[in-house]
């Protein structure tokens, strides 16, 4: 059987899938041709990440296709419920980069409260010569330790967020339609644990009394944070958003930051990616990265295996 990993797989899942009999295409295939490459070579299993998407007029066209399979955790560029009506696997990877993202969350709250998403921008321009205004500039950081960060959907990512955030002595408040409590433990390097039980927290006291709001749900019909939402939050609050674009308002969003309502943000994800908006890219409080929240080496590597499991447990 034929696997096209049209958005790419470590070599370790290659390795496992080839030496179970598959055969591992990694030819990267523009959505125009795409149909026909798998009607051609008779892929089995289509493997995508965020790039590649399978609707609906793809599943139609492509009769020899069994899986369909996502690295990573939403699946909103897959019509799921129709591949699955018509007896195709869908599979995905929940809880293979649960800790890369978290750790982006926090270099971007990092980055933040520390000015780096502009000294970084200016002491290539003017730090030979005005060394001495940048340091006056960005010598009004905050530490992280004892501040309140809310998290607003507290799944797999969720956890690990709040995770990192209790090991750096925060108070962690989170928001979820699911949970009403959860207990978490943090493991440490010469085996200790420990364990921190955390009860699920009104939306609008969230937004009240958080330091950071940090946002982990998935794809939305409507925003998550708007103007009414941000308009409730502690000035200077600090936004983080890394789940998907579209559960944030840009436009307000801008809005918040020019009157200093929000003193930064930190974006991974984007309204109308795979191209943000200008006024996004240039604006000076703005912390970017371009989806990388999973693109790490460890959770890549995860990623793959985790597929080839299901894979191999699906099909042979």
């Amino acid at each position: 059987m034929k696997i096209l990993a049209n958005d790419g797989i470590a070599q370790s899942g290659i390795d496992l899938l080839e030496k179970k009999g598959f055969e591992v295409i990694m030819t990267k295939v523009a959505k125009e041709q795409l149909a026909n490459f798998i009607n051609e070579h008779k892929i089995t299993v289509l493997l995508v990440r965020s790039a590649t998407e399978a609707r609906k007029s793809l599943i139609d066209a492509c009769p020899t296709l069994k899986l369909i399979g996502r690295g990573g955790v939403g699946m909103d560029n897959i019509d799921v419920d129709y591949a699955r009506s018509k007896g195709i696997h869908v599979i995905n990877t929940p809880a293979a980069s649960s800790e890369s993202v978290a750790e982006l969350v926090f270099a971007h709250l990092l980055s933040g409260v520390r000015f780096l998403y502009d000294s970084n921008r200016n002491m290539p321009l003017d730090g030979d010569s005005k060394f001495k205004q940048l340091k006056k500039s960005y010598s009004g950081g905050s530490e992280l330790k004892g501040k309140t960060l809310g998290i607003i959907g507290f799944g797999r990512i969720g956890h690990a967020t709040a995770k990192i955030a209790l090991g750096l002595g925060m108070k962690v408040l989170f928001n979820d339609h699911h949970t009403t409590e959860h207990t978490l433990e943090l493991s440490f390097y010469d085996g200790q644990t420990v364990k921190f039980t955390l009860k699920n927290c009104e939306f609008e006291t969230l937004l009240k009394t958080s330091d950071f709001i940090t946002v982990h749900v998935p794809s939305q019909k409507k925003y998550v944070l708007g103007k009414t939402e941000f308009d409730k939050m502690k000035t200077g609050v600090g936004i983080i958003n890394a789940s998907r674009g579209g559960v944030l308002d840009e436009v307000a969003l801008i809005d918040a930051l020019d009157n200093e309502k929000v003193a930064f943000a930190g974006l991974d994800v984007f309204e109308s990616e795979p191209s943000p908006e200008i006024r996004i890219l240039m604006h000076p409080k703005i912390s970017l990265t371009p989806h990388t929240g999973a693109s790490t080496e460890e959770a890549q590597e995860r990623i793959s295996l985790e597929l080839a499991h299901q894979i191999i447990d699906l099909l042979k």
